[in-house]
């Protein structure tokens, strides 16, 4: 069990994990591109480690030195039909983009995930790659795993996604590359791009406009190394915290800072919060740099539709200091928060309600009022990594400890992050 507790400031330099999204991606197409790719700075949580298992599965060699994972990839057909299950953990990113790939793959896979995943939506990835040729079945008519797919043959499509998830874009895409023709995907509101930005830096013929992504048969080749940027949506919990605490000064070094995914910056400093970009550098079509935060006292906000494909896993985190700030904060147009590892509103909602936060459930988020005193108390993760580190950034401001139940579920994307909290909080 973590507790936090009161803390003056957050001072210091810091590293975080390697961006979750990039290192899936290049675990996956590192596996159906031609030749050996080195994979720096993987991240080596648990869903990303549940990647490193299916690919093995799927017979692909994989080497793994700690930070740096060496693969051996075999092309878009050199995969192998499984002898046994594959098992997504508690990965929908691994489930919905392996669906992808294994759309095009003639022979027939079971993929299944822990109790969590097994509860999350993929009829949204299904009826895509349906459409395209694949055989898909699952519980609840194809909606749940687990999930039997078969390959092969697949037609282009020209899709419009009914929701803005860069994991129903990806799957698509991904199959797209064993299809005939022109394989379109389009959005109403951009979703993250890191699997566009990679397939291209492997070779393959992809092209990209204002909420229209195309992708045509191709075949991926390795490019050597793959450097994978720390995660922004980990560095988030610091960022945020130091944001909103008066006298604090962090730098955290290496950061990615792909355009969909800054989200948390612009809405920090609408809140008033003081940030800066350092050290800007590009890596496999990535952009880089060093983020540095002091804090103040900040102000309350609107957040809504528009913005959320930029910053939805950092709303948890956005609703702890909004409880601190002046004023009141409004969460619209959050409602994929109700499909992530758990119901991210109802449970941020309860859990601060029990620290004495004075907040209310939306339909589609939240409303919070500010200038709360935070008290401590024991509250529960859900089984849910950014529950469990929003609630330990909620403890910073406490006027009693914080104590959060299964609080180990933040392995799933940042196994320091207790080591690393300790090391800046003062």
């Amino acid at each position: 069990m973590l507790a936090t507790s009161k803390i003056n400031k957050i001072q210091g330099k810091i590293t975080v994990p390697g961006d979750k999204s990039i290192s899936h991606r290049a675990v996956m197409l590192s596996s159906i591109s031609k030749g050996v790719s080195r994979i720096q700075g993987f991240l080596r949580g648990e869903d990303c480690l549940s990647t490193i298992a299916c690919f093995r599965g799927l017979g692909i060699e994989i080497e793994d030195k700690g930070k740096e994972i060496i693969l051996q990839g075999k092309g878009l057909h050199g995969l192998k039909e499984p002898a046994d299950v594959l098992d997504a953990g508690n990965s929908g990113t691994t489930m919905r983009l392996l669906s992808g790939i294994l759309a095009g793959q003639e022979f027939l896979t079971i993929v299944t995930g822990d109790g969590s995943l097994r509860k999350r939506p993929m009829a949204r990835v299904a009826v895509p790659l349906r459409k395209m040729g694949a055989t898909i079945e699952g519980r609840d008519n194809g909606n749940l795993a687990p999930l039997v797919i078969r390959g092969g043959n697949l037609k282009a499509i020209d899709y419009t996604s009914p929701v803005s998830s860069a994991q129903v874009k990806s799957a698509i895409l991904l199959a797209g590359l064993y299809s005939g023709g022109k394989t379109i995907v389009r959005e109403e509101i951009t979703s993250r791009d890191h699997t566009e930005k990679m397939l291209k830096s492997l070779g393959a013929k992809i092209t990209t406009e204002a909420g229209k992504v195309t992708v045509e048969r191709s075949e991926l080749y390795s490019q050597g190394e793959i450097e994978v940027p720390g995660d922004i949506s980990s560095a988030a919990f610091f960022m945020a915290a130091a944001a909103a605490i008066p006298g604090s000064h962090l730098i955290i070094e290496k950061v990615g800072l792909n355009p969909t995914r800054t989200g948390i910056i612009d809405v920090l400093k609408e809140m008033g919060a003081e940030i800066e970009i350092d050290n800007v550098f590009t890596s496999g079509g990535e952009e880089i740099g060093d983020i540095i935060i002091k804090g103040k006292k900040l102000q309350g906000t609107s957040i809504g539709k528009e913005i959320m494909p930029r910053l939805i896993d950092e709303i948890p985190v956005i609703a702890v200091i909004a409880a601190v700030a002046e004023g009141k904060t409004m969460i619209t147009g959050a409602e994929e928060l109700k499909v992530k590892e758990s119901n991210r509103i109802t449970s941020m909602v309860t859990e601060m309600k029990k620290l004495g936060i004075r907040v209310t459930e939306l339909p589609d988020g939240m409303e919070i009022e500010g200038n709360n005193q935070i008290s401590g108390g024991v509250v529960e993760s859900y089984g849910d990594h950014r529950i469990a580190m929003a609630m330990a950034i909620a403890g910073l401001f406490a006027n009693d400890s914080v104590e959060i139940n299964d609080s180990a579920c933040i392995a799933v994307s940042f196994p320091e992050f207790e080591e690393t909290l300790k090391q800046v909080a003062k």
